[in-house]
C-alpha cells in the first residue's frame, strides 16, 4: 500500500508550487532564449540567478535521502516533488536536482572516500560545480555495458585512461569540473569484474570535449549531450572509485534512483502538457465549436488522464518498494516504469502536437522540446528493449518458482465426450 503524503511533504509541495508560479514559469521564455542565443557551451544567466533564491527558500537538494546532506526524504516522499520540478526544463537545476548531478552525488555519497567527497561532493551539493557521467561509447552497443572498450590501465601510482565517449551529459557546461568515467581495468577478469569507475577532473590533459550533440536539433535542452575523447589521461590511483572491478556494482547502485527520478520528472512533463491541451482546445474554435467539444479531443484528453494516473501509481509503487525492500528487490517495478512512463509521455505529447496543429511542431508552446525529452527517455539509463527483456526473465523465473498452474492448464476438450451422439 502506498503511504499518504506526510505533513512535511505537503508543506514542501505547497512551497514548491508557489516557487514554480513565481519564479520558474515566468522565466521559461528567457531560459529558452538564453539557451538558443548562448549555445551549449555557456551557462544560462537565469539559472544562476534563481539558484540562491531556491536555496534560501529551503528547496535545495530535495532528492538526497541522506538527512545530513540533503532533505532526508524517502523515494515515495520525493516523488511528488520531483514530478512538480519535471513540469519545466528550467526547474530541476534551479533546485540542484537535475541529472546527471543527482546520480553522481548519490554515487559519491555511497562509494567515495572522505577525501573524494571533500573534493567533489561538497561543491556539487552547494551547486558550485557540475559533473558528467561518461559511459556510452560510439563504437559499441552500449546498451550492453559489457561492450565498453575504454581502458583504465595502472602505471605505478597513476592510472592511464584512453577511450572515446559520447552522449556524456553535461560535459559542454563550463561549470562541469568532474567526469565519472567507466572503463576496463582488467579485460581478462570475470565479465562483471572487468569494469571500473574513476573520478576524472575535466581539465586533465588529454580530455577533449569534441562537440555538443543535439537531440532532435535541440542543443542543451533537453540534454547537454557531448562527445569526448580521452588520450593518455593520467590521474593518481586515489581517483579510483570503490576499487578496481567494482564498476558494475556502482552502476547498479547509481541507476536505480536515477531511473525513478527520470520517470517522476517525465510524469510532471506529461501533466503540464495535458494542462496546455485543455487550455488551448478550450480557446480555439473549429467547425463552429471549441476544439475541446470535438469528440476526438475529449477522447484523447480522457486517455491522457488515464495513462498519466496509471503511470503515476506505478511509479509511486516502485518508489515505495525501493524504500521498503531496497532497489534490488524493486528491480522489476523499476523496469516497468522505465518502459511505461516514457512511452506514455511520448503519446501524450504527440496528441498535444496534433491538438495544437502546426504550432505544436515548433517550440512556441514547448511541445517539440517536450517530445524530444520524452523520446530520449526511452534510451537513457537503458533502452526499452533491455528493461523488457529483464522484466520478462524475472517474470518467467517467478512463475517457474511458484510451481502452480494458477488456473492455466489442460482444460480438456471443449465438449465432453459424454455429450456426443453415439457412433453409427
Amino acid at each position: 500500500m502506498i503511504p499518504d503524503k506526510t505533513e512535511r511533504v505537503l508543506e514542501l509541495e505547497a512551497r514548491l508550487l508557489e516557487f514554480m508560479e513565481e519564479h520558474i514559469y515566468p522565466n521559461e521564455a528567457r531560459y529558452y532564449r538564453e539557451t538558443e542565443e548562448l549555445g551549449p557551451f555557456a551557462v544560462q544567466p537565469i539559472v544562476e540567478e534563481l539558484k540562491p533564491i531556491a536555496k534560501a527558500a529551503g528547496l535545495w537538494n530535495l532528492f538526497l535521502p541522506d538527512s545530513e546532506l540533503g532533505a532526508g526524504l524517502k523515494n515515495v516522499e520525493y516523488a511528488p516533488l520531483c514530478e512538480i520540478m519535471g513540469r519545466s526544463h528550467l526547474a530541476p537545476e534551479v533546485f540542484n536536482c537535475s541529472a546527471p548531478d543527482t546520480g553522481n552525488m548519490e554515487t559519491l555519497v555511497r562509494y567515495a572516500t572522505p577525501e573524494q567527497q571533500e573534493r567533489w561532493l561538497k561543491p556539487l551539493l552547494a551547486g558550485e560545480i557540475r559533473s558528467s557521467f561518461a559511459m556510452t561509447e560510439p563504437d559499441v552497443a552500449s546498451s550492453d555495458a559489457r561492450n565498453i572498450q575504454s581502458e583504465i590501465r595502472r602505471e605505478g601510482d597513476e592510472y592511464v585512461i584512453n577511450g572515446h565517449k559520447w552522449y556524456t551529459t553535461g560535459a559542454t557546461d563550463p561549470r562541469c569540473k568532474l567526469l565519472i568515467f567507466m572503463g576496463k581495468t582488467d579485460p581478462s577478469a570475470e565479465t562483471y569484474r572487468q569494469q571500473s569507475m574513476i573520478l576524472l577532473p575535466k581539465d586533465t590533459p588529454g580530455v577533449t570535449v569534441k562537440r555538443s550533440l543535439p537531440v532532435f536539433g535541440f542543443y542543451a535542452v533537453p540534454d547537454r549531450a557531448s562527445e569526448i575523447t580521452f588520450e593518455n589521461v593520467r590521474v593518481p590511483v586515489s581517483s579510483m572509485l570503490l576499487g578496481e572491478g567494482r564498476g558494475f556494482e556502482i552502476a547498479q547502485g547509481r541507476l536505480g534512483p536515477g531511473r525513478i527520478h527520470h520517470c517522476m520528472r517525465s510524469i510532471g512533463l506529461a501533466e503540464r502538457t495535458l494542462a496546455k491541451v485543455c487550455k488551448r482546445t478550450s480557446e480555439r474554435v473549429a467547425f463552429g465549436k471549441p476544439i475541446s467539444d470535438q469528440s476526438v479531443t475529449r477522447e484523447r484528453i480522457a486517455e491522457m488522464r488515464i495513462m498519466i494516473e496509471q503511470c503515476r501509481l506505478l511509479t509511486l509503487y516502485a518508489a515505495h518498494k525501493m524504500d521498503t525492500v531496497g532497489n534490488k528487490e524493486a528491480k522489476a517495478e523499476i523496469a516497468m516504469i522505465k518502459v511505461a512512463v516514457p512511452k506514455m509521455v511520448c503519446q501524450v505529447v504527440d496528441w498535444a502536437i496534433q491538438a495544437f496543429g502546426g504550432g505544436g511542431t515548433g517550440n512556441d508552446f514547448g511541445l517539440a522540446s517536450a517530445y524530444a525529452t520524452a523520446r530520449i527517455m526511452r534510451l537513457v539509463d537503458g533502452p526499452d528493449e533491455v528493461h523488457r527483456d529483464q522484466l520478462a526473465r524475472l517474470e518467467l523465473k517467478k512463475q517457474a518458482a511458484t510451481n502452480q498452474t494458477g488456473g492455466v492448464g489442460n482444460w480438456g476438450p471443449a465438449v465432453s465426450s459424454r455429450a456426443l451422439p453415439p457412433a453409427e
